[in-house]
């Protein structure tokens, strides 16, 4: 059987079926609709195999979703080349009202021809678990937050108001367990809240715990270290920025990382008029909260605390000569933002921009393991 040179391969990656189209090379390439295969590797394998008897060279595409990464390792695994698409960077047509997957596979594999996708990153199994705890800790995370909400939504609709300070303190769980009802069903629900806040709160140091035993052992592991020469860097804000953005590197400038975490302003401008809008918040918007979070922290003046002080002990000098760097001007910004009147909410993201650029200084000297 002749081979024609190359083909480009979509997949519309589905639960049960993926829908799969071919582009063959060259401008009057044939277009055409393959067929549905199960998601299954053997069945994705034999597709692919059946492709490769034909043609020389396969480009496989699909969509990044819910499916993960699992076609993509085994199309490379394959001998063959792969590229998962950012769903959100599609060229779609306005004209166009029907959506199937037949179609979508179609359209795909004729933009993968015309060059048009744009690749996410792929983590690879190892980095990818790592991120998978992370999120499962967030998760967590925004699990007690919610827990906690409701069971102070429930208090203030009885008029049972804490005044001694912040909340889930101490002396606000002291309060808190001082609380009696007069109904029986009402001290259940209070009970309740009290005990699934506490296995929330358990869940969430059990997830930590885990993360400060695997994060050693992961080759991103000295580049978490150097993250957290960096004021408000903890070791949390360092690990998710880590299994988020993976090896900074792979970013030619820190404006690309910027553009990335969507702490850019979007802009409108036509001729000579110039309209730029807030920030584009697109990309990893879990990256991107973890350092809005941590830029919080250049309120105060520039000094090396005690804990950061133990941080810094064992990392090279340019990662420390920048950290330090970072903190003298990042904080003097905040101050500078602060005096014109800018809005705090302004002024943190503008400072969580400029982190990431010292974070992606800090991440080009060290590599990881």
């Amino acid at each position: 059987m002749e081979k024609h040179s190359e083909v480009f391969v979509a997949f519309d990656v589905a639960k049960k079926k993926h829908a799969v189209a071919i582009a063959e090379g060259g401008r009057t390439g044939e277009v055409r609709f393959l067929g549905d295969v199960e998601n299954s590797p053997l069945p994705i394998e034999r597709t692919i195999r059946r492709l490769a008897d034909r043609y020389e060279r396969l480009h496989v595409c699909f969509e990044a979703g819910p499916t993960g990464y699992g076609l993509y390792r085994q199309v490379r695994a394959l001998g063959h080349d792969c590229m998962v698409v950012a769903p959100a960077l599609i060229p779609k047509r306005s004209g166009e009202r029907i959506k199937t997957n037949r179609r979508d596979a179609v359209t795909l594999a004729r933009l993968h021809r015309a060059g048009e996708l744009t690749g996410v990153w792929t983590p690879d199994a190892a980095h990818e678990a790592v991120r998978d705890l992370v999120r499962s800790r967030e998760a967590a995370a925004d699990d007690l937050r919610r827990k906690r909400q409701q069971l102070l939504s429930f208090m203030l609709r009885h008029s049972r108001i804490y005044s001694g300070g912040g909340h889930w303190t101490l002396a606000h769980r002291r309060w808190l367990a001082s609380q009696k009802f007069e109904h029986a069903a009402q001290q259940i629900v209070f009970q309740e809240g009290i005990d699934t806040i506490d296995d929330a709160l358990q869940r969430l140091r059990r997830l930590e715990k885990q993360l400060a035993v695997i994060v050693p052992e992961w080759s991103m592991a000295p580049v978490v270290e150097a993250y957290q020469a960096m004021r408000g860097a903890s070791f949390l804000v360092a690990v998710t920025f880590a299994a988020e953005i993976g090896d900074v590197r792979r970013f030619d400038t820190p404006r690309q990382l910027m553009s990335f975490l969507g702490l850019v302003p979007a802009e409108s401008s036509t001729g000579d008029t110039i309209r730029r809008k807030g920030l584009t918040l697109a990309g990893n918007r879990r990256a991107r909260r973890a350092l809005v979070e941590a830029a919080w922290t250049y309120r105060y003046p520039a000094r090396v605390s005690e804990t950061l002080r133990a941080r810094l002990e064992g990392l090279p000098k340019p990662v420390r000569d920048i950290a330090w760097k970072a903190q003298v001007r990042l904080c003097a910004r905040y101050r500078r933002l602060s005096a014109t009147g800018k809005k705090l909410p302004v002024v943190v993201a503008a400072i969580a921009r400029e982190m990431a650029a010292f974070l992606w200084a800090i991440g080009r000297e060290v590599e990881p393991a």
